[in-house]
């Protein structure tokens, strides 16, 4: 455990696409608790893109910038590899659009020192903003990951506050093509516990304030879901003996 803890150094990660407004206190209560912030600009407009490059002026704040935009998924995966390049253990998620209470990251950081090896995932807490039909919508989910996973140490595939451990993030990644856009945090998680990665759950207080932008096409991105349960479940099948197997023994 001792060189699981000497080498923990974490980052933050922010995937950013037209979040100029929330950016800013985004990356000041990240600062605040001395976490240096990779933000990764996924072809965002001028106003924003000059947002960015002020708050990179920071000498512990870095920027990635995309040709053109590829989605959140694709956004978080070069500021992962970005992070590693730089030398950090660990990378904490971070939507840019402030819908996160960031109150708790204190204890997101704790619980990843104390176990190096996990990735500590939060599950959201909704206030009365939160959309009725995404609220809803997220357990026909839910059950999918059941069924995909094999188990129902998964509370939470959709909530965009992790903090990962690169080193079997990466290994992933590079093994096999993750989803890109609004369904990579599901597509990953449910992947990485193929792999019996191990996950901690922390709750995360959410709003969605009147004034949010969000991106999520409700047609286009459900149908994208869909298509990534589809994969996963005839994924899972042939994984199967050999995931249940492995648990058994365990």
């Amino acid at each position: 455990m001792t060189d699981g803890l000497a080498a923990f150094r974490p980052c933050a990660v922010i995937p950013v696409y037209n979040h100029e407004q929330p950016l800013p206190g985004v990356v000041e209560r990240l600062r605040g608790y001395g976490l240096p912030c990779i933000l990764v600009d996924d072809a965002s407009q001028a106003s924003c893109a000059a947002v960015i490059d002020q708050l990179a002026e920071r000498t512990d704040v870095s920027a990635v910038r995309l040709p053109h935009n590829q989605g959140k998924g694709a956004a978080v995966m070069a500021g992962m590899r970005e992070a590693a390049r730089q030398g950090f253990s660990h990378a904490l998620q971070v939507d840019a659009d402030g819908q996160h209470d960031l109150d708790n990251i204190a204890l997101f950081l704790d619980s990843a020192r104390a176990q190096p090896e996990a990735l500590v995932c939060g599950y959201p807490e909704y206030d009365r903003s939160v959309p009725r039909l995404r609220f809803y919508a997220r357990y026909l989910t839910h059950v999918w990951v059941w069924i995909n996973s094999l188990s129902l140490q998964i509370r939470d595939s959709m909530c965009g506050l992790r903090l990962y451990p690169l080193a079997p993030t990466l290994a992933l990644a590079d093994s096999v093509r993750l989803g890109c856009r609004m369904d990579f945090d599901t597509d990953i998680l449910v992947r990485l516990a193929w792999r019996e990665q191990p996950m901690l759950w922390l709750p995360v207080r959410v709003r969605y304030p009147e004034d949010g932008l969000s991106h999520f096409r409700p047609w286009h991105d459900n149908l994208l879901i869909s298509k990534m349960h589809a994969t996963l479940f005839f994924g899972m099948l042939p994984r199967a003996p050999r995931i249940l197997w492995r648990r058994w023994r365990a």
